[in-house]
């Protein structure tokens, strides 16, 4: 399957992203990984790309647009793909369909976790303390949030009207949504 998972930072994306590449055998493909993993080894990309993160922002569409290209040309992506953190513009949807046409495929499904905002803040909240996440403060969570419903949150509306788009509720536990999930991506698959 070719999946993309959708949500607000915080929404669960990373955990329920991991259940579904086990299950379906695909890798999960997370941008924020990447950038994380860069950061922590100091590359050229993973200095940038902390500044920006620092002040509540997110990477330019070309860096990751290029980071995503280079990772779906990869041989464990070639049979399917789960994809957490991209696209999250309208202009990245393009560039992925773009990557896609290139192979000749298309996507089955774009999953969006619905959840509250203020029990998402709360969660990252502890999250950064539990993870030493220095760069979540609340400031820098809120403003994520924003920008996720100025700029990621339209994309619900472009996949809905292509017929992809599968709304899960992601509050509750992570078996809870994850068995929401598996209902939902079972009649996905029955058509």
């Amino acid at each position: 399957m070719r999946l993309i998972i959708l949500g607000p930072p915080g929404a669960g994306k990373g955990t329920q992203a991991a259940k579904i590449a086990s299950t379906f055998g695909i890798p999960a493909i997370s941008t924020g990984d990447i950038f994380r993993a860069n950061i922590k080894n100091e590359t050229p990309l993973g200095l940038q790309v902390k500044e920006v993160l620092a002040s509540g922002g997110y990477v330019t569409d070309e860096i990751t647009n290029e980071i995503v290209r280079d990772r779906l040309f990869e041989d464990d992506a070639e049979q399917g793909f789960l994809l957490d953190g991209f696209p999250r513009t309208a202009a990245q949807v393009e560039t992925l369909d773009a990557i896609l046409a290139e192979h000749g495929h298309a996507l089955e499904a774009v999953l969006e976790l619905t959840v509250d905002s203020e029990a998402v803040v709360q969660r990252l909240l502890k999250r950064a303390e539990i993870e030493g996440r220095e760069d979540d403060t609340e400031e820098v969570i809120r403003e994520r949030q924003a920008i996720y419903r100025r700029e990621t949150a339209p994309l619900t509306d472009v996949y809905s009207d292509r017929g992809l788009l599968v709304q899960v509720d992601g509050m509750g536990s992570v078996d809870e949504v994850f068995d929401r999930i598996s209902a939902a991506l079972a009649g996905v698959a029955r058509s």
